[in-house]
């Protein structure tokens, strides 16, 4: 019996406009514009356990994260620790609320909605059955959506210029969370970039 022949997909370059047919993917491969070269569609490598892995990862780093001081500030004899919520409250006591709700809602509340969304979607896909496919799209469209609004690199990076910044100042040394706050960043990153959103609506391609 012949082979069964791999189906195809007709998709449109975003860069150029033109409109080809793409195979089947193979995890780790990305489908180039025949035209242009851009990247028309793409597979993740490693399928869902490894999103799964990356994400449960974030998320159990995340405790400790939000939990441990991120910064240890000796100035002039006073010592202080902050954590990223003592920063939330530090700027709500200086009446800067509106920075107060971006800092938690970007640092704090989106980065659990996202990974809680991705565990949702992969053990859907891999679990679940082939129903309210609409819905787990919309999910994920909506992860796209607040992606950028997860602004815990930028967090990040803000602190590590506060440790170069007040260097001649007080003595900033890191606190025991900035680790776990860094791996969460590196973790939630890698997750969102091996899902394949196509995985939801081709079963096919989760039992390969």
């Amino acid at each position: 019996m012949a082979a069964a022949a791999q189906p195809e997909i007709v998709l449109p370059c975003e860069t150029c406009g033109l409109t080809q047919r793409v195979g089947r993917l193979e995890p780790g491969t990305v489908a180039e514009c025949i035209r242009c070269g851009s990247p028309i569609t793409w597979r993740g490598l490693g399928g869902l356990d490894v999103t799964l892995a990356f994400t449960l990862s974030a998320l159990l780093l995340y405790v400790p994260a939000n939990l441990y001081p991120i910064l240890r500030m000796n100035m002039y004899g006073a010592y202080n620790e902050n954590t990223v919520w003592d920063g939330v409250v530090s700027l709500w006591q200086y009446d800067e609320y509106f920075v107060a709700i971006v800092v938690f809602l970007a640092s704090i509340v989106i980065p659990l909605l996202k990974l809680l969304g991705l565990i949702f979607l992969v053990v859907s896909v891999k679990w679940g059955k082939g129903r309210r496919l609409r819905g787990r799209t919309r999910i994920y469209r909506w992860l796209e959506v607040i992606g950028p609004w997860a602004m815990l690199d930028v967090f990040l990076l803000a602190i590590l210029v506060s440790l170069v910044k007040l260097g001649d100042l007080a003595r900033v040394m890191p606190g025991p969370g900035l680790l776990a706050f860094t791996c969460v960043v590196i973790f939630t990153i890698l997750a969102t970039q091996s899902f394949d959103p196509k995985l939801i609506w081709n079963r096919d391609l989760v039992m390969r």
